[in-house]
């Protein structure tokens, strides 16, 4: 695990200036947040307003960032006085909370600035718990928000916008619907009851942290559609904190809070949480965990029994989802992955088109901007797909199915990628065979999704030109995906 971390791909290191760019906006928040006067809770405030506003917005373009950006502190700002307003009336209070896990969660229908927003109101209603905010440190609260906001925006905007040198991704965006066939209203009624379990349960357990159970759930939600991709995160979170935990009686007890060793941990901790983000969210969480334990180090109120307490609502909050999940309005593994697979074949066959019209010399065609969106949806049906193929599945033929599903999608992705390169040199052929090749892989993609065989032709002499022999490569990878994909009864490859 350690290896598939820290020597996965990370192409133009983007990664790596993902996290640094984070360590330097929250350093920066709460540096200005010192310089005003505000207290710990203050900083502590600010800066998770700072590393939300860093590590949430995910817009397509910068402008889109920036418009989200601006809108964060117009959606936490009303929940903190929420938060601390009730801060006496846990009934009020608790119905509230669970009204904004549902709100959030809902909100992701609006794509990625819905997404970011709810998890903006979550997190600073959650954050009002952690301090045990009350109306009289409002004021301090709300410049530390806007300050941390602020300064996050002038790294990210300003000092390092590395986001201007790129082509903006094209985001997926979840399966559609109305009303509860809709994936985001079902989520949103799932993560409402798995909070109301874990709040419930939680303040069972302690009165005065029951609030990570809740945040458990939420977290786990976070970037799931189906239910088994929620199950699985939800095991990845418990066993992210178990390690976290295990490295916090290491390092955050013994440290005791001092000031200088816990700033230069916790920056340490959000260059991991960052770097380690988009490769494993078992190791993102062993770094919340530790950062976590940092900041309670500076509370005063740290110790083994606190630890322990926190594994114990994680997995609590991890039950609270899984029983949602299972019970409440289930979405099916086999749906999603479904959905995305037929999303990333449709998506294969515009590659393939838009690059023969480059190479027929069509001046306003780019596949460029479709190979992006053809990564970007073989990383979601791998996301989908994961519980499929997660060592503890026990149904070993739909694990297998699925691996190959995967490896084949992978083929098709090459032979994408080695077709965009020979379009973009300026001598490359502009054979007419082009034409009729494209088509048919235009056809395969169309027996795919109808759950039709595809006959794979060949052109003379298929290699002759590099152009033909990878819209070749990419047709038998297609007619290879007919069998996978199907059972024997010709149900989808998840369905059995």
């Amino acid at each position: 695990m350690l290896k598939r971390v820290f020597m996965a791909p990370d192409p133009g290191r983007t990664r790596l200036r993902f996290a640094t760019r984070a360590v330097l906006g929250i350093v920066l928040a709460v540096a200005v947040c010192g310089l005003a006067g505000h207290s710990l809770a203050g900083a502590v405030t600010g800066g998770l307003a700072a590393l939300l506003a860093l590590f949430t917005v995910t817009d397509a373009t910068v402008r889109g960032q920036a418009v989200t950006t601006a809108l964060l502190p117009a959606v936490g700002l009303p929940v903190l006085t929420a938060a601390a307003e009730l801060h006496d009336h846990p009934v009020a209070r608790d119905l509230t909370f669970l009204a904004v896990v549902g709100a959030g969660v809902y909100a992701r229908r609006w794509g990625p600035r819905g997404h970011s927003l709810g998890v903006f109101a979550f997190m600073t209603f959650f954050v009002a718990q952690f301090l045990h905010a009350t109306t009289g440190q409002l004021p301090q609260l709300y410049a530390s928000v806007l300050l941390s906001v602020l300064a996050a925006a002038a790294v990210r905007f300003g000092l390092w916008c590395y986001e201007r040198r790129l082509p903006p991704p094209v985001v997926p965006v979840p399966p559609g619907g109305t009303g509860l066939a809709r994936v985001t209203t079902r989520q949103a009624v799932q993560a409402t009851a798995g909070a109301g379990f874990a709040l419930v349960v939680g303040q069972l357990m302690s009165g005065q942290r029951w609030y990570w159970a809740v945040g458990a759930t939420w977290w786990i939600f976070v970037n799931t559609t189906s239910r088994g991709e929620t199950l699985v995160r939800g095991f990845r979170r418990v066993l992210g904190t178990v390690i976290g935990i295990g490295l916090g009686l290491l390092v955050a007890v013994p440290v005791h809070g001092d000031p200088v060793p816990t700033a230069a941990l916790a920056a340490v901790c959000v260059f991991g949480i960052f770097y380690t983000a988009a490769v494993s969210y078992t190791w993102m969480m062993l770094w919340v965990t530790l950062l976590a334990g940092l900041l309670y180090g500076l509370l005063g109120v740290l110790g083994p029994d606190l630890l322990a307490l926190r594994l114990a609502e994680t997995g609590v909050g991890a039950l609270g989802a899984a029983l949602a999940v299972i019970l409440v309005l289930p979405v099916t593994t086999h749906s999603i992955t479904d959905a995305w697979i037929r999303r990333a074949l449709r998506c294969v066959h515009a590659c393939a088109v838009e690059t023969a019209r480059r190479l027929a010399g069509a001046a306003d065609a780019d596949p460029a901007p479709r190979v992006a969106e053809l990564e970007q949806l073989l990383g979601r049906v791998r996301l989908s797909v994961a519980p499929l193929v997660h060592p503890l599945n026990p149904m070993l033929g739909r694990k297998r199915r699925a691996r190959h599903v995967l490896a084949l999608l992978d083929d098709c992705a090459r032979e994408i990628r080695g077709l965009v390169a020979v379009a973009a040199d300026p001598e490359a052929s502009h054979d007419a065979r082009l034409a009729t090749a494209c088509r048919r892989v235009e056809a395969a993609v169309e027996a795919l999704t109808e759950g039709r065989d595809i006959a794979v032709h060949e052109d003379g002499l298929p290699h002759a030109e590099p152009a033909l022999a990878h819209l070749h490569g990419l047709e038998r990878a297609l007619a290879d995906l007919a069998r996978p994909l199907r059972t024997p009864s010709g149900s989808p490859l998840v369905g059995a």
